[in-house]
């Protein structure tokens, strides 16, 4: 019975690491999408990017549920190779994650900024009333 838990927890643990490296990839295919204005690409790698976050957080549910044995599990030498690389991946994808937040941030304002610019070239500009102290103008940067 212990030996079939450890094998099971060996087998989820792997599981696990297998998802985070699958995420990472989603998160670099999305980014190399974002790059090349490959919206179809972009919205599949999202959507890849949620069902392997469902599979990750129902995994976790699972592995949660069983570290809590009312027995002591035996150490395997294998777990604590499989634990490294599952800290290693997700160290890896903190870091991809906090690449792809910073980008969609960028991204983002720079639609904003697009579309007030269309907007005013198409002479929907509403400028403030009364006097202006100076004025402003739009610079972009490449």
């Amino acid at each position: 019975m212990i030996a079939a838990d450890v094998r099971t927890r060996s087998v989820k643990a792997e599981e696990h690491l297998q998802l985070l490296r699958l995420l990472a990839t989603e998160l670099e295919r999305a980014m190399d999408a974002m790059s090349r204005n490959d919206l179809p690409e972009l919205e599949d790698s999202i959507a890849n990017q949620q069902d392997l976050g469902r599979q990750l957080v129902q995994l976790a549910d699972e592995l949660s549920a069983a570290s809590r044995p009312s027995y002591p599990m035996p150490f395997q030498s294998g777990d604590s190779d499989v634990m490294q690389e599952i800290r290693n991946a997700t160290g890896d994808l903190q870091r991809l994650n906090f690449r792809y937040s910073v980008l969609l941030e960028h991204s983002s304002r720079s639609v904003a900024l697009m579309a007030s610019l269309f907007t005013s070239f198409q002479g929907q500009l509403q400028e403030d009333s009364g006097a202006r102290p100076k004025h402003q103008t739009w610079s972009c940067r490449m």
